[in-house]
């Protein structure tokens, strides 16, 4: 059985699978298996699919009609015999050694997951890397428990091709992923399942992927997937339920992982879209202040005033988002005053009252 089993989910992306796939088969580790999961594409893929199926045994396919990431993730990690379980998204690429550092840690440490660092990567209009700083600061070569104490990786990006897992640790928890349509957020709730379950976890300050910038087919892009993120945070919280000692420890963490990616999503939204969007994050958060979820002191002064806007006045939260664009550091200084007065603006200007 091969030590690392590799998931590299594939869909109408030819123009980076071949860079993508060589970064695989070059890598310092050999001793991995690649299941390619190509979802029903229609380009140019699956010849080159075949190209490394004809080339190298390690690599394996399952074609499927096309049913969204999800899907394909859970048909992948179903067939993976490794010990460990890999993910390579197929406009990225690896760095050549990243099979082998990450392997070498979670054998070290006995790890259930290692998370490391990557690069920012754009081919044009010359190449660059960047890079990204996922790590938290003191964490790095950390063995820890994210669940107790230290939660700063709940709201790191979730990157989960940054990592590598223990195959049985997923299994025995049941860590899968969200089976809707297309491609958008399943990372979300699979990440925070490895973290709230995981006993130990440790931090790789190496970066080990370019995570590519330029593909303007990614569905991070696409303002129509809006609302597919609030199935995703439904999941984390269905897990919290039925799982009370982790209840006890995340269930603020995960409200405020929410908040900061519900901004984050309606910040890129426009018009009616916009609007609906700010409605589902005021009903929400309302119905999770009812049933006692949010834990304010998680929230800095701003992202709670914000909260509070965007839970009871609307027109005082849009604002802020006009500040944002261009009228100014003191229209959205005058925002802050009205929602939270002098000491709001104190702590937006760093001094204290």
């Amino acid at each position: 059985m091969p030590t690392v089993s590799v998931l590299v989910p594939i869909y109408n992306v030819e123009r980076y699978l071949e860079q993508c796939l060589r970064s695989l088969a070059d890598q310092t580790y050999q001793d991995f298996e690649a299941i390619l999961i190509n979802d029903g594409s229609t380009d140019g893929s699956r010849a080159i699919i075949q190209r490394f199926l004809d080339a190298d045994p390690r690599f394996t396919v399952i074609d499927k009609p096309n049913s969204g990431y999800g899907a394909s993730m859970n048909r992948g990690m179903d067939a993976a015999q490794g010990r460990y379980l890999a993910i390579l998204e197929s406009d990225d690429f690896y760095a050549d050694y990243a099979l082998e550092r990450l392997v070498a840690e979670a054998e070290r440490t006995q790890a259930d997951v290692v998370k490391a660092d990557f690069w920012l990567y754009w081919s044009q209009p010359q190449e660059r890397n960047e890079r990204f700083g996922l790590i938290p600061e003191g964490l790095a070569g950390a063995t820890q428990r994210p669940s107790c104490g230290d939660t700063r990786i709940f709201h790191a990006k979730p990157s989960i091709w940054s990592a590598l897992y223990r195959l049985d640790f997923l299994r025995a928890h049941d860590i899968r992923f969200l089976e809707t349509p297309g491609a958008s957020y399943q990372d979300t709730s699979f990440s925070f399942k490895v973290f709230a379950f995981a006993e130990r976890v440790t931090y790789l300050d190496a970066c080990v992927v370019h995570y590519r910038q330029d593909n303007e087919a990614s569905s991070v892009h696409d303002p129509r997937k809006a609302f597919l993120v609030c199935p995703e945070y439904a999941e984390c919280q269905r897990v919290l339920d039925e799982t009370p000692e982790l209840k006890v420890r995340l269930q603020g963490v995960l409200e405020l992982m929410k908040f900061d990616t519900y901004m984050w999503n309606w910040e890129r939204l426009d018009g009616e879209l916009a609007d609906a969007f700010l409605q589902r994050v005021s009903e929400e958060f309302s119905a999770d202040e009812a049933a006692g979820r949010i834990d304010h002191a998680l929230f800095d002064p701003v992202k709670d005033s914000l909260l509070l806007a965007a839970m009871h006045d609307h027109e005082r939260f849009r604002k802020f988002k006009a500040g944002k664009q261009g009228k100014g550091k003191f229209s959205t200084l005058r925002l802050y005053w009205g929602l939270g007065g002098p000491r709001l603006v104190s702590a937006v200007l760093g001094f204290g009252l």
